[in-house]
């Protein structure tokens, strides 16, 4: 990619910025805490059945992958009376997600509870996010790092990463970077892609550990290699300054490209640069620039050096491209 392109690309291009590695110190809002389905509570509920060990022929949980919850949710609950910890958490899971029912975050907390009580480990997980997002039962983060703990010290990497943001940020917990730094890598080394975002971030700053630029750009490579968009994006970004790892060179443009379908304002601006001067092997085409510059404007990217230079592209270019923009921002509204 031509240096001087780079340079401009990086300067103006900006937008939103590095924001995503000051989620982890502190500078911006906390992560939705991570789920035992993999995600975080906004995401679509996972269709697989939840909990830990299951015989193969248990009928409740066949049931439940087979979509037939009203079924799953009946065979349960005859569980859960003789006292199984899953069958509680596999109850609970249906009324959070709504799963052939009403969704009920009160009384799916009621179920997490008991199965808690009698030692589930995804129930404690779940309980305490509720807890700590006050879905369902009284908001109480020092309740919920008690959950995650109890889970934590059984090894469950989710639990050590939503105590990590705990520690972090002294909500729930004392604020404690070292310990926060501790647990959130027990995650990233257990493969959880936000924990390896985060652990990018603290390396990137020395929060809770040393500074270390090449732990950084490690961290955040894995984490952008899982599908972590945010991850994708600050890393094509540490790419184009330098300060990625040599072998990934080659993914900074997909990885641009990508954070970019998905939705990151920064990514759409730093993608319309690219296609305004032409870079990292994309030919220069100012209608595509200009499609990307109106789609990072609506998302709140400022960048009046591109407005400029979109300005005098011919009219008929000009309204192409903001068609193009909106049919893409109409795409998006179907995939949600």
């Amino acid at each position: 990619m031509n240096k001087a392109v780079l340079a401009l690309i990086l300067i103006v291009g900006a937008g939103a910025g590095a924001a995503g590695v000051l989620v982890a110190t502190g500078q911006l809002k906390l992560p939705d805490f991570a789920s035992p389905s993999g995600g975080t509570p906004a995401e679509t509920p996972t269709t697989k059945a939840p909990s830990a060990p299951m015989a193969d022929d248990d009928a409740a949980y066949i049931a439940f992958d087979q979509g037939q919850y009203l079924t799953a949710l009946s065979l349960a609950e005859r569980k859960a009376a003789l006292g199984d910890p899953q069958a509680h958490t596999l109850v609970a899971r249906i009324y959070e997600g709504g799963l052939g029912v009403g969704k009920d975050d009160i009384t799916a907390a009621r179920w997490y509870s008991r199965a808690a009580e009698l030692g589930d480990i995804p129930a404690m997980l779940a309980l305490g996010n509720m807890l700590a997002e006050g879905r369902g039962i009284g908001k109480d983060r020092a309740a919920a790092a008690t959950f995650y703990e109890k889970a934590a010290a059984t090894g469950d990497p989710l639990a050590n990463y939503n105590l990590g943001l705990l520690f972090l940020k002294g909500d729930g917990k004392p604020e404690n970077p070292f310990r926060a730094a501790k647990h959130i890598q027990y995650a990233a080394e257990k493969n959880i892609a936000q924990a390896q975002f985060d652990l990018a971030a603290l390396y990137q700053k020395g929060v809770g550990v040393e500074a270390n630029a090449l732990e950084a750009a490690g961290w955040m490579s894995k984490a952008a290699k899982q599908g972590l968009v945010p991850a994708q994006y600050e890393y094509a970004v540490m790419l184009m300054r330098g300060l990625g790892l040599k072998e990934d060179e080659s993914r900074t443009i997909p990885y641009l490209q990508s954070a970019a379908e998905k939705g990151i304002p920064g990514a759409q601006n730093r993608l319309a640069w690219i296609h305004q001067e032409g870079a990292g092997g994309i030919k220069k085409n100012p209608a595509v620039a200009a499609k990307w510059r109106y789609i990072a404007k609506a998302g709140g990217i400022t960048d009046e050096k591109l407005d400029l230079l979109v300005d005098t592209l011919p009219e008929t270019e000009k309204k192409a491209a903001q068609k193009a923009a909106q049919e893409w921002r109409d795409k998006q509204l179907t995939l949600r």
